[in-house]
């Protein structure tokens, strides 16, 4: 429970993730009927990047900072986004650049343990009919909180990978919401830090019987160091009719900007199971 995203807002990871989830729910808006989402591990919403976290590790700077000049192609709508939220100092988080985009009958579903973050988080979203935060563990949540009513979706599961088994827990949760909800997108984080961990969780994957599932990467630098953040995954369960086209784009773009030409940087979009 000692993690803090304010750190680590708006860093390269957070680009890539969020860059993504903003076209998967594009991609859920094609079609008109309503849909829900559900944000496994919310944390507080938005962030204040001039806040001592934010200016003590200066890692936004890395990230979102070298992004704010384009205007155009796979990474503008997003930018867009950011600037219209008050970007910067503020960044917005998942929680609140899903509730951005939503259309008046979606709904927002949140979770948050910690108990100070859960209070921040509550209150942003405080008197929202669209929005739910709710005050419990993330893995616990994928089975009380699935299925979704309107039986269309996406799950977005994006642990700290503070504790141990966060990828053994992620492929669980992962299978038992692809059983509980054959119809619903999923989407999970994931760091890369060195391969042997990603490789294990990419085949429990692959051996789990879940059907239709894509991972985007991208690296920094070759991942050979285990105590460094190199790169960064977003599996994706059901993926939408040509997001795996969009994520390619969308990867490349940002190794242009973020990329500092090192030994193994690079991105990749790669199927762990067919339809």
């Amino acid at each position: 429970m000692n993690y803090r995203h304010a750190f680590h807002a708006g860093n390269f990871a957070d680009c890539m993730k969020h860059a993504l989830l903003l076209r998967l729910l594009r991609r859920l808006e094609v079609k008109e009927t309503p849909f829900r989402v559900l944000d496994t591990h919310a944390g507080i919403g938005t962030y204040d990047l001039t806040g001592s976290e934010a200016e003590r590790t200066g890692e936004w700077q890395r990230g979102v900072g070298r992004l704010m000049e384009i205007t155009e192609g796979p990474l503008a709508e997003w930018l867009a986004l950011l600037r219209r939220a008050g970007f910067p100092p503020v960044y917005p988080g998942s929680p609140s650049l899903t509730r951005m985009v939503l259309r008046p009958n979606d709904r927002l579903v949140l979770c948050e343990l910690h108990e100070q973050d859960h209070a921040t988080l509550r209150a942003l979203f405080r008197g929202d009919p669209q929005v739910a935060v709710h005050k419990r563990d993330g893995w616990e949540a994928l089975t009380a909180l699935t299925p979704f009513q309107e039986k269309r979706g996406l799950v977005l599961i994006d642990p700290p990978f503070e504790e141990e088994g966060e990828f053994e827990r992620m492929a669980e949760g992962i299978a038992t919401v692809a059983h509980r909800f054959r119809a619903g997108v999923q989407a999970a984080w994931y760091p890369i830090k060195h391969r042997a961990p990603v490789r294990a969780f990419h085949t429990a994957l692959s051996d789990s019987g879940v059907r239709d599932i894509i991972a985007c990467e991208i690296w920094l630098r070759e991942p050979t160091d285990p105590q460094r953040l190199n790169g960064c995954g977003l599996v994706v369960v059901n993926p939408p009719w040509k997001f795996g086209e969009e994520a390619e784009a969308i990867l490349a773009a940002l190794l242009e900007k973020l990329g500092g030409g090192e030994r193994g940087e690079g991105f990749a979009v790669t199927r762990l199971a067919e339809e």
